[in-house]
């Protein structure tokens, strides 16, 4: 056996470490380094004593040991610091060489970062990985995307490494996404659809706690129901879990002692601001972030609790109902938002791929998602079917099988959230997905007066539906006089 290494990994971090042991185990001989070389020592003497690892204590410690054509990933705080690990490994690697960056990084840094290293005769991947600490080891979800020529050279280490899905587990959640910034680009839309998915559960635990008062035994169950059936998913598997588990420093349950405010690390807050500036609606994710932002003015929600009012008490019993009605309402509720929300990212997706002039698969960024990441769902085999039929697919909610989901649904959907109104429960990502829904199936909105708006107050033009051209009216000489 060669001395010299397969792999080579910067970054032993958790995630590093987990990845690490990930590539390892699948064969591979791997060098390992990291700023703080004591972590290096201790990956070596610990959990891979005995394993086939190189220590290293430098970058060109790491860079010599490593069999050509040299694969390098950095697995390291998105930012500077990548750009400063790229400058000293470009020195150091010869042509056909990779430099892979597997962090949470912008897309329009992977954009900038595949054409600085391709004019330096190396190759470049920017690749989401998704999974958290547990996917790194034991089969995460990768997206890849760069330098198509590194493809070939690192896909026989990431396929190998990543989750497995389909009948007999033999389909990589790993495939070649697209040029540049195309792979980190959709994995921040992954995170997004994730920040729409939690927020949309956390809206059904409020309204079942809430509203008809379920217990977290019951929640337990009725979480541990729903994965059985078209809701299973991770997030759902882990909600169900995480009612189980009772406080170990003191009585009753840990969920009703953690402290209501929530943070965020970045990517759902991207994923709004580029829609905004494409154009396209994702409103799912928008809602989500602000959710986040609102749950974090704690003292400020504690104070306005004594002073502003809601809803009369006893509401309760007229507008919910049969219990167990009630249950099976908010399930379909759920699962009709969480449609309008995945929806929303392959639409964000394909305006994405436009602009960019990415060669998108839509079908194979599903199947990417159905194992090892954190939305991995059974509801994903839907939509890469979906594109497998229609691969230019408008809208997710044109397919007939999810067409037909929403409407047998909404009926529920629409209820849940009129509901929740009436208690004073806010379910901000229910409601934004059923507003997009109608406006979405609506052929003629509103926007006719906002265009006179527009056109009163600042001459800015609009079209007519019955004539071709662009006009503008002077709408005061024009006006009804007011009545003294």
């Amino acid at each position: 056996m060669s001395d010299l290494c397969d792999f080579g990994l910067i970054g032993l971090a958790v995630m590093g470490e987990n990845f690490a042991l990930n590539v390892e185990s699948r064969g591979n001989r791997i060098a390992v380094f990291n700023r703080t070389t004591e972590k290096v020592d201790n990956l070596i003497q610990g959990r891979a004593a005995g394993k086939n690892f190189v220590g290293c204590h430098s970058v060109e410690e790491l860079v010599k040991s490593l069999s050509t054509p040299r694969k390098v990933m950095m697995l390291v705080k998105a930012g500077p610091a990548v750009d400063a690990l790229i400058d000293q490994l470009i020195p150091l690697l010869s042509a056909g060489d990779v430099i892979i960056d597997g962090g949470n990084t912008h897309y329009a840094d992977t954009e900038r970062r595949t054409k600085y290293v391709e004019e330096k005769g190396l190759l470049y991947v920017g690749t989401g990985v998704s999974g958290g600490e547990e996917g790194a080891l034991k089969g995460p979800s990768m997206m890849p995307g760069g330098t198509e020529a590194a493809w070939p050279i690192v896909k026989p280490i990431f396929q190998a490494i990543a989750a497995k899905v389909g009948p007999k587990d033999d389909i990589p959640c790993c495939e070649w996404v697209g040029p540049r910034g195309a792979g980190h680009y959709v994995k921040m839309v992954h995170n997004g659809i994730e920040y729409g998915d939690m927020q949309l559960i956390c809206e059904a635990y409020l309204v079942l706690s809430e509203a008809i008062g379920l217990s977290n035994d019951e929640l337990y169950d009725v979480f541990d129901d729903w994965n059985r059936g078209e809701l299973q998913s991770y997030l759902i598997e882990i909600s169900r879990d995480i009612f189980s588990v009772k406080d170990d420093q003191g009585d009753g349950y840990l969920v009703d002692k953690i402290l209501d405010t929530a943070g965020a690390k970045g990517t759902g807050k991207w994923m709004s601001q580029l829609a905004l500036d494409l154009g396209v609606p994702s409103t799912l994710v928008t809602t989500a972030v602000y959710a986040r932002s609102l749950s974090a003015t704690k003292d400020a929600r504690v104070r306005a609790s004594s002073v502003l009012k809601g809803p009369e008490a006893g509401r309760k019993a007229i507008a919910i109902g049969d219990r167990k009605e009630f249950i099976e309402q908010v399930r379909q509720a759920l699962y009709a938002s969480k449609i309008c929300s995945y929806a929303q990212g392959f639409v964000q997706l394909q305006a994405a791929a436009a602009e960019h002039d990415w060669p998108l698969n839509y079908g194979d960024c599903a199947l990417l998602w159905r194992g090892g990441c954190i939305i991995r769902a059974q509801f994903l085999d839907r939509i890469k079917e979906a594109f497998d039929e229609s691969p230019n697919l408008e809208n997710l909610l044109l397919n007939p099988y999810f067409t037909d989901a929403v409407d047998a649904a909404q009926e529920s959907w629409r209820h849940v959230v009129v509901v929740a109104t009436q208690l004073g429960l806010p379910l901000p990502a229910f409601s934004t997905a059923l507003a997009y829904y109608d406006s979405y199936r609506l052929a003629r909105l509103p926007a006719n007066l906002l265009q006179a708006q527009r056109d009163y107050f600042g001459a800015h033009t609009y079209k007519r539906i019955d004539k071709d051209g662009t006009f503008h009216t002077d709408w005061i000489s024009q006006r009804k006089q007011p009545a003294d």
